[in-house]
């Protein structure tokens, strides 16, 4: 991308209505459609600037605080190099070793932690009701230590992954689907089949199908659900999308047959994800540290899930979708059939040949969160953006 090119962008981004300073990032339908495009432009913008060899390094100290508190590998990573893309230092914030472990409150903790912080990225996504709780109690210890001047700035939370939505995976496949087709305006009329897949585990989040079917609905697509019976998402979660998907041109549909959702898609997302009332139930078990019963759980929903392994994304499905040629996507790792597994999300040879699409699908993750993080951070972030392209610093300097 040439210096003109990022210079338009950032015109384009002058342009938006957008609130996002001093707000933090949980849930992408909480945020308006300019302000969506918004954090597309500005992820675009960072990484036109970083190929360019321009430093976009808003900040020269500051902390970004990390809180996992489920497994990563790409969010975690994504997040410590978009932290690191504008300049701030990524400290973890290991639970075990703080003083959360005797008894320290949230809104302590989140005080304690912020003094010189400018971001918070949270994953919490194991407990139905708890994670997208958490974050926002943690919002408002902010708010609150900077109305009484305990901090001198409110450092932005960003969701890497809650309950309820993972809008950087969300926001970062758009992108991609955007680049992919020319556009996030191309989306409109393209059909997406969101379909659970079969897994040989049975406690996977709701929160990646949740937040395609709560993204795609912005854009005008033609979106199919699809899941077998009792594969239920979070039922709000659902009405919503149904309401964007009406209000932005496009259709919801929901089936209970992965041919019918690939029947002349233009983009297939099987994802296995755990029943929603299965997840109501883990609830109390994980909380009581309840073993047993936690064991008895998996085996009734393994022995349900083995109902359906032939939801699997196999070559002749693909040849359902439109022209045999959909673009498959996944949130990584994918459960590979003969691969990482017996039988799993989709045969070997599928993904095998959609492989480098989702590495480059994972790829706008970092920029998506230092976006959001920017976003949150600057009041007039295309001024910000623009200082920065005219310094010109450049990132490698031999």
């Amino acid at each position: 991308m040439s210096v003109n090119e990022i210079k338009a962008l950032i015109d384009r981004l002058a342009a938006k209505k957008i609130g996002m300073y001093h707000k933090d990032f949980l849930l992408t339908w909480e945020k308006t459609r300019d302000e969506i495009d918004a954090t597309f432009l500005v992820a675009d913008i960072l990484r036109g600037m970083r190929d360019a060899n321009v430093s976009p390094r808003v900040w020269h100290s500051g902390i970004a605080v990390s809180n996992f508190r489920d497994n990563s590998t790409r969010t975690r990573f994504s997040y410590a190099s978009a932290c690191d893309l504008l300049g701030l230092y990524v400290q973890d914030l290991d639970e075990g070793k703080s003083q959360i472990a005797h008894g320290e409150t949230v809104r302590e903790t989140a005080a304690m932690i912020s003094f010189l912080t400018e971001a918070i990225g949270i994953r919490d996504d194991m407990y139905l009701g708890e994670g997208d709780r958490y974050q926002r109690e943690v919002g408002s210890a902010l708010d609150a230590a900077v109305a009484s001047g305990v901090l001198p700035d409110r450092p932005t939370v960003v969701n890497l992954q809650s309950d309820i939505d993972h809008p950087t995976q969300a926001m970062a496949d758009f992108l991609h689907l955007a680049h992919h087709f020319g556009g996030i305006g191309k989306l409109k009329g393209k059909k997406i089949a969101m379909t659970w897949a079969y897994s040989p585990s049975y406690g996977k989040p709701l929160s990646v199908p949740q937040g395609i079917i709560g993204l795609a609905s912005r854009f005008g697509m033609d979106i199919t659900l699809a899941h077998p019976e009792g594969y239920d998402l979070i039922p709000d979660v659902v009405a919503l999308s149904k309401k964007q998907a009406a209000e932005s041109g496009g259709s919801f549909t929901h089936v209970n047959s992965m041919d019918d959702a690939f029947k002349g898609a233009d983009i297939v997302y099987p994802k296995s994800w755990a029943p929603f009332d299965v997840m109501q139930k883990r609830v109390p078990l994980l909380k009581a540290g309840d073993q047993a019963g936690l064991k008895d759980l998996e085996k009734t929903c393994l022995a349900n899930n083995a109902r359906f392994q032939d939801w699997e994304c196999t070559e002749e499905k693909m040849k359902l979708t439109k022209d045999g040629k959909a673009l498959y996507m996944h949130c990584l790792p994918a459960d590979i059939t003969g691969v990482s597994c017996k039988a799993g999300e989709v045969a070997a040879s599928v993904f095998e040949r959609y492989r480098d699409d989702t590495y480059r699908e994972a790829g706008f993750k970092p920029y998506i969160i230092a976006a959001m993080i920017l976003l949150g951070k600057r009041k007039d972030p295309a001024a910000t953006l623009r200082a920065l392209l005219e310094k010109g610093h450049q990132r490698e300097t031999l």
